[in-house]
């Protein structure tokens, strides 16, 4: 293996991989690490990848990108193997990726533009990402990502639609919009396009594009256009992923977010209005510094009154620099119990969703080891070929996922 991709994080970081596998393909014994800063268990999992490689390949030279390595480069340039950092902004140019070239960390504050790479192969995966924005203006004061990734960037619709076209060329059924803050998408372009306007233009450009698929959303920012496409578009999957992180209004104004309780339940409240079955999820924090018991339970109830399938369940992680970090924390035992709680009532609302989904029909994309996904992002056990679309039945269902047979 000559260069071998090691991806932590999100959905950008594994489009942003598969930029840096196309430049440095042929760069010889080489491990890239794509790293993550959410939470300090991505970075202690990124640590412990970089040390296994430099045990496993000792002759390769190591090279550590993301968000981690953008914020605490040195941190990451001291550990063994590692031969070079490189900073969110140079990891996606192609000179940065020749076998001399040095390290280089430039201020992502300063960062004003995202340039557009052509990716027409995510290894091991049925599915597509594409990055239509970057950055975030916004301060929750949990996330230290503004830090690793800089201002909310756009990626013009030019660019977003001669890349799906290069996807559903090279086999892709189904693309991902993806960025840190896509809802701001268009706030930096002229003219000020927002998300729901370029998703629909996109459409319109490319009508072979059967299945879209849009990355977490600020609930608070969702728009006129957008919520059209969710009431008239078939082929904007009826799937909606929030990034609501508390059901606890007192919580939810320590983290500077931009809604309150009753904001989200109106939000998703209005999308199964529009699109009647449509599958909701949630990103929510556990143990957040100054959580009462009692303001756990409200986020809690919140899962039960919203009955959210989906859950992505976080145990607060203190960041350096943020102000949650400064305020009175939460044990981290008490963190990691209230995940668990929050996990199993999640699994509580996933599980009566797939039994609602048994006997409807459904177009399954098949990935790989005999699973896929539904049109509702619900996972499927199915036999089929991986990549291709499915026409089945759902068979049965249990607290994990479904069962399906080819219709």
């Amino acid at each position: 293996m000559t260069v071998e991709v090691l991806t932590f994080g999100c959905r950008l970081n594994t489009y942003e991989s598969e930029v840096m596998r196309g430049h440095a393909a042929a760069l010889a014994d080489t491990v890239i690490v794509n790293t993550c800063a959410v939470t300090a268990e991505a970075e202690r999992q990124a640590r412990q990848a970089i040390r296994r490689a430099h045990r496993e390949r000792p002759g390769a030279r190591i090279v550590v990108t993301g968000c981690a390595a953008q914020i605490a480069p040195e941190t990451w340039a001291a550990l063994p193997g590692v031969a070079r950092v490189l900073g969110n902004v140079e990891k996606l140019r192609p000179e940065s990726w020749t076998a001399d070239a040095p390290s280089a960390v430039s201020d992502i504050m300063a960062a004003r533009e995202t340039a557009a790479h052509l990716v027409t192969e995510f290894v091991g995966r049925a599915r597509a990402f594409v990055q239509v924005q970057q950055g975030c203006d916004h301060r929750c004061t949990f996330c230290v990502i503004p830090f690793g990734r800089g201002p909310n960037r756009s990626v013009p619709i030019g660019a977003v639609v001669e890349q799906v076209r290069a996807l559903l060329r090279a086999g892709y059924h189904e693309v991902v919009l993806t960025g840190v803050d896509i809802a701001s998408y268009g706030a930096d372009l002229p003219g000020r396009p927002s998300l729901g306007q370029m998703v629909r233009r996109l459409l319109a450009l490319v009508p072979e594009l059967t299945r879209l698929r849009l990355s977490s959303l600020d609930p608070a920012a969702i728009d006129a256009d957008l919520w059209r496409l969710i009431a008239e578009e078939a082929r904007l999957m009826p799937h909606l992923h929030l990034s609501l992180q508390a059901g606890a209004d007192l919580i939810l104004k320590r983290m500077k977010r931009r809604h309150l309780r009753a904001g989200a339940l109106s939000v998703i409240a209005r999308a199964r209005a529009l699109r009647p079955g449509i599958a909701i999820g949630a990103d929510l924090i556990a143990g957040f510094p100054t959580e009462t018991e009692a303001l756990f339970g409200e986020t809690l109830a919140f899962v039960a009154e919203a009955e959210i399938p989906y859950l992505h369940v976080f145990p607060y992680s203190e960041r350096d620099g943020t102000p949650a970090a400064r305020m009175p924390a939460v044990p981290v035992a008490e963190r990691r119990a209230r995940a668990a709680r929050l996990r199993a009532a999640g699994a509580v609302q996933a599980g009566r969703f797939y039994a609602g989904l048994v006997g409807r029909g459904a177009q399954v994309l098949a990935e790989t080891d005999g699973t896929g996904h539904t049109e509702h992002f619900a996972p499927v056990r199915i036999a089929a070929t991986p990549g291709t679309l499915v026409s089945a039945r759902i068979v049965a269902a249990d607290a994990t996922g479904l069962l399906a047979e080819a219709a």
